[in-house]
């Protein structure tokens, strides 16, 4: 197998305010949109595609699903400072910044459609 490129799908409510909060808080292009679907992408990530909850191209018994129990998570190399940019912005801060025991330091923001998305970052010796 030769994967090419990633995506991540995810149904949720509103696709333009998942979309818009990709594009204004983590410098996501919008690559294609349509009625009920668009897809994000940038250089450096996986493509994002949001697509709305109930259309027809997911299969019957998941159409009504919503996006749950998913973190789309990026390691960044400057978790502080993104950390004050994502809160200077206004942000929703859902899950503040915090090292985990065995050395992860993350933060969790959390999109108008409950999509949660995690900044994280190792732990060097400076954060111990």
């Amino acid at each position: 197998m030769n994967i090419t490129s990633s995506a991540l799908s995810l149904t949720v409510d509103d696709v333009p305010a998942s979309a818009a909060f990709l594009v204004k808080h983590f410098g996501f292009q919008e690559a294609m949109a349509a009625d009920g679907f668009a897809s994000l992408a940038r250089e450096d990530a996986p493509n994002v595609i949001f697509l709305r909850r109930g259309i027809e191209v997911l299969p019957e018994g998941f159409r009504d699903q919503r996006a749950a129990g998913v973190i789309i998570a990026f390691t960044v190399a400057d978790l502080d400072a993104e950390f004050e940019r994502l809160s200077s912005e206004g942000a929703p801060i859902t899950m503040p910044l915090r090292e985990e025991p065995w050395g992860e330091r993350l933060f969790q923001v959390t999109d108008p459609n409950g999509v949660i998305l995690q900044l994280v970052a190792w732990a060097g010796p400076e954060h111990r």
